[in-house]
C-alpha cells in the first residue's frame, strides 16, 4: 500500500511539472539564453579611433613640411621593421620618417595642384605607391643619397619572397644535422633516412628554384642551413625642397610623372 501511495504521489508532481512548463504564464517569464552569435557590435568608437589617427598623422605630416629642408620618397624591400628603426634612430636628430597608408600621406601633402600645401608636393603624392615612404630631413642631398645607399642587411628569406638562386643538397649524409632533426625534416619534404645515427639523403633534393615564391618548407629548410637570401635595402626615389623637385630613381622621368 505505501509502494503504491509512493508511486501515485510521484506521478502527480510529474503531471504537475508538465503542466507548469506549458503554462503562458511560465513561457512569457522564462527568459532564453542571449545568442553570442547576434551580439551587437558598436563600431562608431573604432571608426571615430581610426579617423583620429589619420587626422594626427596629417598634421604631423604637415608640420613636417614646414620644420624640415627637404623631402624625399623612398621606395623598401624585405622590409625588416627592427634594423628600420635602428635607422631611424640613427638619424633622429636631423630626420623623420612616415610609413603606412599611402594614400593618407598623399592627402597630406596634396594629390593635385589644386590642393597641395605647398608648390610642387602633388608631384611627391603621385610617387607615394607600392612600398614606400617619406624621409623629412634637413641633411644636405648627397649625405642622403649615401646612407641609404650604404644601408644594407641580410636577413633570412620568409614564406613568398622570391627566390634569388637556386638552392639543391646533394645526395648522402647531412652532418650539419643532429639525428633529433631527421622527423622534422622529414616534414618538410626532405628524403632523409637514419644511417648509423647520421641523417643523410637518400636522392638530391631542390630546396628552391631561382625567381620562384620561397614555399614554407623551403623557408624553413634555407633558415636551418643559414642561407640568408633576402636583404632590406632602402631606395631614393625622388627629393623635393622649396626651390626644386628632382628624380633620383633610375629610368624615371619628370614627364612621366607630369603626364600620370
Amino acid at each position: 500500500r505505501e509502494r503504491r501511495r509512493g508511486f501515485k504521489q510521484q506521478q502527480q508532481k510529474k503531471r504537475y511539472r508538465e503542466s507548469r512548463l506549458q503554462s503562458p504564464a511560465f513561457l512569457l517569464t522564462t527568459k532564453m539564453p542571449k545568442s553570442k552569435r547576434n551580439r551587437p557590435v558598436t563600431l562608431s568608437k573604432t571608426k571615430k579611433k581610426g579617423r583620429e589617427q589619420k587626422e594626427k598623422i596629417v598634421e604631423s605630416i604637415r608640420k613636417a613640411v614646414e620644420d624640415y629642408n627637404s623631402i624625399y620618397v623612398f621606395s623598401f624591400e624585405n622590409m625588416r621593421n627592427l634594423k628600420f628603426k635602428e635607422f631611424r634612430e640613427q638619424l633622429k636628430s636631423s630626420s623623420r620618417f612616415f610609413l603606412g597608408s599611402n594614400k593618407v600621406m598623399q592627402i597630406s601633402l596634396g594629390r593635385s595642384v589644386s590642393d597641395e600645401i605647398r608648390p610642387g608636393l602633388h608631384k611627391v603624392s603621385k610617387l607615394l605607391h607600392g612600398d614606400a615612404g617619406l624621409c623629412f630631413t634637413n641633411l644636405r642631398k648627397e649625405e642622403i643619397m649615401r646612407l641609404f645607399a650604404e644601408f644594407e642587411e641580410h636577413d633570412f628569406a620568409r614564406t613568398g619572397t622570391t627566390s634569388t638562386e637556386k638552392v639543391e643538397l646533394q645526395e648522402g649524409p647531412l652532418e650539419q644535422f643532429s639525428h633529433e632533426m631527421e622527423p622534422f625534416l622529414r616534414k618538410q619534404g626532405m628524403p632523409v633516412r637514419l644511417n648509423k645515427g647520421v641523417i643523410e639523403l637518400v636522392s638530391d633534393f631542390v630546396v628552391c628554384e631561382e625567381g620562384k615564391p620561397l614555399s614554407p618548407e623551403a623557408s624553413r629548410i634555407l633558415r636551418l642551413l643559414g642561407n640568408k637570401m633576402a636583404t632590406f635595402r632602402l631606395h631614393v626615389i625622388c627629393r623635393w625642397s622649396p626651390e626644386d623637385f628632382e628624380v633620383l630613381k633610375e629610368g624615371l622621368e619628370l614627364s612621366d610623372i607630369e603626364s600620370s
